[in-house]
This record gives C-alpha cells, structure tokens and sequence, in this order.
C-alpha cells in the first residue's frame, strides 16, 4: 500500500487555532478514490520541525502534500512572514525523506509562481486541490502526462508552468480526523465547515476570487447536514463556523440548508462570514431559528466615499441598518475594518469613527493599510501610485497606506468614538483563555464589548 502525508504547514494561532478544513476536504476526496493509499495528516500546530522529521522518518511516505494556509500574520504592526518555516519544510522532506513533495492551499494560490521556485517543490496546486492532486497522483502511479492537470504548476526546460483553471468542484464529503477534532474542539471552541465556494464580488484588495475563483458553488445541504449531525450526536460538539468567503449568497440556498438543520433534530450553534447586500431580516430570523449566534461582518469602513473606494457592494446606511437588526433579535456580531487603504483620508476615517456611535453592541477589529497582493485591483492601483515595484513578488509582507491619514492618532480617536476597537496589536489572548477555561464556545469576541 502506498503512503500520502498531508502536511498543515500552518502554526498561526491568532486569535485562536483553525482546524486544518483544506486538507481535511482533500483527505476525505482522496480516501474515498485511493483504495490503494493509506493517508495521513500531520498538522504543525503544537509541534515543531523536531517532531516533523521524527513523524517522517518513522512514516516514510511515497508523497507528501503540504498545505500553505497563510502568507504571513497581516499585522502591520508586527509583518510577521511564514514563508521561510514553509520552505524550510520542504527541505526537511528533501532531506529525510524520497517522497514526491506536491504544495497547496490558499496562500500558495495566491503566489503559484513565485512560491513554487521559492520553496522549490516538486509540483504545486492552486485552487481547489481535490481532483488535481488526484489526477497528479493518478498519472504519477501509472507514468502517464501530468502536464495538462488544471491548476497544475511543475518545472519544464522553458521556466515554471502554471496550468490555467477553468473547471470548478462542488461535490464534497467531509470527515474530521478524531484526534485533531479533540484539539481544536478544546483549544479552539469550534469546528470549521464550508456551505460554498467562490465570491462574485470584486473588493479591490480581495484574493477569495483568485483562490476559489468568481463562480459560486453550493455544496450539497444534505452532506452537511450529515458532517453536523456526526459532529454533534458522536463528538458532543456544539459548535461550527461556516468559513465561506460570504455567507449571505445564494440565500435560497441558505434557506433550504437551514431549514435542514432544523429538522435535522440537532441543537447546534453557529457563525460566519456576511456582508451587508443581500442581507434581510426574513433570512436573519430562519438562519437563528437554525442555530446562527454569530456574525462576522466585513466591513472595511463606515464611511460611504471609502466603501465606494475599496468596490464595496453596500452603504454606510446598510450597514447601520443590518446592526440593528442585529440587536433586535439578539444576535451578536462584530465588524471587521480597514483603516488607512486606498481613497481614505483623514476625514472618511473620521467618519467611520463617527459613524461607530450609531453601532451599539458590537467590537470593531481594524486593520490598518492594506495588504497588497498579486491579481488584485489594488496591485495595480499600488504599482501606478509608485508605492511597489512591478517587479516586486510581494511575498514579503507590503502594505498600501494612503497619505492623507494621521497613522499616529488612529487609536485616540478610536477610543473617543466610545466604542471597541480592537487593534491587531493589543493582546487579547489571556482574556480568551480565560474564557476557554470556563468552557465557553464560538470565536469568544462577544465578550471583549
């Protein structure tokens, strides 16, 4: 029998661990088409390089697929990069081992080019990884041509090539590993689980379309519900976050999946990601009635001249609208910002600062400039402002920041709107520790107001 290593390379834990959900999804892909392959999942969370090699050696894969969640902490305050831990892997593996390295995830599918002759593997993936690693490990088994695999990148005599994508996957089982499901159940207070892929909309700043493309794609309501139905009746777990990019899309969607969580018989709590478009007070009462507690609202500014800025599909008046409704039927939420990026001035700050007094009940988490990546509306804005080099890779942490903001007063006159604000470096950890302790569930920001 031949032996797959999935590695999460990931050892970010801010504010708290994630599940390793990629690779769980091309796990359950892959065991249910590789009669023939015993898979395993080593996570980096918790361990370190020592235990890696041990695991290696002791294991002795014919492959290895690791998995780049993030580029680096999106911290302005602190920059700090992964990308030298994740080619330091690579290396451990040339080294300990004569597997097949094949490289993945969402950061690498952000960076396909440059991070593959950076940490040098052997093939890379980008974007949805479950039929093409299977495809990739189907050819290599039976010495037939890799080279036209979507989403395939692997050296040839002319440079690095990397295989368009034009096809797209919704048909995904879900099973969680016992032993990791324990951990983050404990550490973390939650499960992580994904309804739908791919987002429409083309924030200038956003990689959730050059990751999972532009193309949504439901995923079948009756395999989730089961995953909910296993993960509460056998691990007793109550509580999940719904990672897709949006989660108010498609809502005749959410209703039907609501609706199946309701009947499913289980009494199991929940969060997500929304916007403000497509957002109604009819879906908000069927969706908490289904168990949603909490939303995580991406924001980005309360000032309706920066949302127009950033390509925004809301208003200052939705937003203010949908928080209360919010509050009405008591669910709790948190906005999510961007302070500083392309268009703002001290004035829209101001605004936004201003129009966080009409919010009641909620915490604002600020990030402050804008990360700038490949494929973005904002890499091009940032390259004809002068403020990166075309030639610049941007793997090392690079930040769009308008000069017409005062970076220094940021915080005063956050806490002068009366409000929570949540900077990226104040240190929230003990608080949520303490929380864990107590054995409360969900992401825990609820109690930071």
């Amino acid at each position: 029998m031949k032996k797959l290593l999935l590695v999460s390379a990931n050892q970010y834990t801010v504010p708290y661990p994630v599940y390793p959900l990629g690779l769980a999804y091309i796990k359950t892909y892959l065991e249910s088409k590789l009669d023939n392959f015993e898979i395993r999942l080593f996570d980096f969370v918790g361990k370190n390089e020592n235990d890696f090699i041990q695991y290696l050696q002791e294991y002795r894969p014919e492959y290895v697929g690791v998995s780049f969640r993030n580029i680096d902490d999106v911290n302005i305050y602190k920059k700090e990069s992964f990308i030298f831990h994740y080619r330091k892997i690579i290396e451990n593996i040339r080294k300990y081992s004569h597997s097949k390295i094949v490289v993945g995830g969402p950061g690498f599918s952000i960076y396909p080019k440059f991070l593959f002759e950076f940490v040098k593997p052997d093939f890379g993936i980008y974007g949805e990884g479950e039929e093409s690693f299977h495809h990739l490990l189907m050819a290599l088994e039976n010495n037939t041509d890799y080279t036209i695999i979507e989403g395939l990148v692997f050296p040839t005599e002319k440079g690095t090539q990397v295989n368009p994508r034009t096809t797209f996957f919704n048909n995904l089982d879900l099973s969680f590993d016992n032993e990791l499901t324990d951990f983050y159940w404990k550490e973390s207070g939650m499960l992580n689980i994904q309804t739908k892929r791919g987002c429409p909309y083309k924030c200038i700043y956003c990689t959730y379309p050059v990751i999972e493309g532009r193309k949504i794609r439901t995923l079948d309501t009756d395999k989730i519900v089961d995953t909910l139905k296993n993960l509460y009746f056998n691990k007793k777990i109550d509580y999940v976050f719904f990672t897709d990019s949006v989660f108010n899309m498609c809502n005749d969607y959410n209703h039907e999946l609501a609706d199946k969580i309701i009947n499913s018989g289980i009494d199991i709590k929940w969060g997500g990601y929304f916007n403000f478009a497509l957002l109604d007070e009819k879906l908000l009462v069927k969706l908490k009635k289904a168990g949603l507690t909490h939303i995580e609202f991406g924001t980005e500014s309360i000032s309706d001249t920066t949302l127009k800025n950033y390509n925004k599909p809301f208003t200052v008046a939705e937003i203010i609208e949908a928080s209360a409704l919010c509050n009405r039927l008591d669910i709790d939420f948190a906005h999510f910002l961007i302070l500083g990026g392309y268009g703002e001035t001290d004035e829209t700050i101001n605004e936004t600062f201003e129009n966080s007094k009409k919010i009641n009940r909620s915490v604002f988490f600020p990030f402050v400039g804008m990360r700038i990546y490949p494929g973005t509306r904002l890499h091009q804005i940032a390259i004809d402002e002068n403020k990166i080099d075309l030639s610049d890779d941007l793997l090392e942490p690079k930040f769009y920041i308008s000069n017409k903001i005062n970076l220094d007063t940021l915080k005063e006159r956050a806490k002068a709107s009366g409000r929570r604000w949540i900077f990226p470096d104040e240190d929230m950890s003990a608080i949520m520790d303490k929380m864990r302790k107590k054995n409360k569930k969900g992401p825990l920001w609820e109690y930071l107001i």
